[in-house]
């Protein structure tokens, strides 16, 4: 491996999308160590750490949301990104210029000893893409000196390069489901486990209540660093009313007592998500300087791209990737008030429960019309295993497009009135629909296609 001589953003960012994803990860001493080297820029902020299978970007984002509404700022560190690679550094409610991204990225690149890594010896440290990204954030982060830092996990939580990190704040753990399998466990308790691994010793958590496996593990988890610990679950918010395109709803707490919130979203399952942002709020500032009508306007405000996101007059894009994604997505369309046609277009990676997501979907008979798109990039499963995965359900064979350009044209211009057109299955899909109605050649087609007749 030869040091480049890396001068632009396109060039920086190129080279961390270079760095294969999913290779042998470092050990934490190994990340910790690098971390040290940095100057341990950690050290500099008060860290909020989120993990959890589905719902940490929406926790991350709403907590952050809240706290911007109290007066601190924030800067928020998550993943994937949809469209643009800066979308995972967020600071102020801004993402970072491609001049930071540049900057922040060669003061790592040259805190790399490439003597040793051009020799390629045994045990020559190179961050793996998504350690890069986290050490990134803590240089730019320590740099802006926010009142919080709100850091989303990558993959697990106890081996994680994020909980790497010397202190926290309070720890939060969202809904936990089957993901990641290969890397986590095949059971709920064993994936419970590795979340749990970033409670740590003097530092609250709150998570949510997915299921007495799950929460077992965890109570017993945060029993043995003796620690304070709060469960959120269904209990604790309830449902008050569904407007055309908002949602209320009121949340149960223990320093407000309840408190009536308003979603501008139709995603149902963003209720659980706020209600759990709420609670790891109300811990991390015991009712003291936070008050009840911040948290609403907090709530109010609070937005996480491709979340039941409506990018075009009546199509949604939600980023349901896994067999829990799934059901969230398909309970939120079943109560979103729609009464005209729906149609779903599906896609998904190879290494997801695909074909149990399908039978999710046929089983649930919202769709009078589902198609399937070949997305971009080397995971995604091509239309012929797309197709295959509805073979054995009771559903007429899905339409198959071989992009998703060619896909949405399609759909939108044969989309009857009153027709709602819904798009799930991956972040990548979402992130591909994203970028392709940025294009104002593309954005200016579909919109003539819709105004026809």
């Amino acid at each position: 491996m030869k040091k480049k001589n890396i001068t632009t953003f396109r060039e920086a960012e190129d080279y961390i999308n270079d760095i294969p994803r999913f290779t042998s990860k470092h050990s934490m001493e190994e990340t910790r160590a690098f971390l040290h080297s940095l100057g341990d820029p950690d050290r500099e902020l008060r860290i909020i750490h989120v993990a959890g299978t589905n719902g940490k970007g929406s926790v991350c984002a709403c907590m952050s949301s809240i706290l911007e509404a109290a007066g601190y700022r924030t800067a928020l560190f998550t993943s994937p990104h949809l469209v643009s690679i800066r979308e995972r550094f967020v600071a102020d409610g801004k993402k970072i210029t491609e001049e930071a991204f540049l900057q922040v990225f060669l003061h790592i690149y040259n805190m790399l000893d490439w003597d040793v890594l051009e020799r390629e010896e045994k045990g020559a440290y190179h961050p793996t893409y998504f350690e890069y990204l986290f050490f990134m954030a803590m240089v730019l982060f320590a740099e802006k000196r926010p009142d919080f830092c709100i850091l989303e996990t990558g993959v697990g939580g106890r081996l994680d390069a994020t909980n790497s990190v010397n202190r926290k704040e309070i720890s939060v753990i969202t809904h936990i489901g089957l993901d990641h399998v290969e890397y986590l466990g095949n059971t709920v308790g064993k994936i419970a486990f590795e979340k749990a691994g970033i409670l740590q010793p003097g530092t609250p958590a709150v998570w949510w209540d997915t299921c007495s496996e799950a929460t077992e593990v965890l109570r017993e988890c945060a029993g043995k660093l003796g620690i304070l610990a709060d469960s959120v679950s269904e209990k604790d918010y309830c449902f008050l009313n569904f407007k055309r395109k908002t949602i209320d709803f009121c949340v149960h707490t223990r320093y407000y007592k309840d408190i009536p919130l308003t979603l501008n979203t139709i995603a149902a399952y963003q209720m659980e998500n706020c209600a759990l942002a709420v609670r790891a709020i109300e811990r991390l500032d015991r009712g003291e300087r936070i008050t009840r009508e911040q948290i609403q306007e907090g709530v109010n405000r609070f937005f996480w791209a491709g979340r039941m996101e409506e990018v075009f007059p009546e199509l949604y894009v939600d980023g349901a990737h896994n067999v829990d994604g799934i059901r969230a997505f398909l309970e939120t369309v079943a109560a979103d008030g729609h009464d005209g046609g729906r149609t779903l277009l599906f896609s998904a990676v190879k290494d997801k429960d695909y074909e149990h997501m399908a039978k999710q979907i046929a089983d649930s008979g919202l769709f009078g019309r589902v198609a399937v798109v070949h997305m971009q990039g080397t995971r995604a499963l091509n239309t012929g295993h797309l197709k295959a995965s509805f073979a054995e359900c009771d559903i007429c064979e899905p339409e198959a497009f071989d992009t998703v350009e060619n896909a949405l044209s399609v759909l939108l211009r044969e989309r009857r009135a009153g027709e709602r057109i819904y798009i799930a299955g991956s972040l990548y899909l979402a992130g591909e629909v994203k970028e392709l109605l940025e294009h104002d050649q593309f954005r200016r087609r579909i919109e003539k296609i819709s105004s026809q007749p």
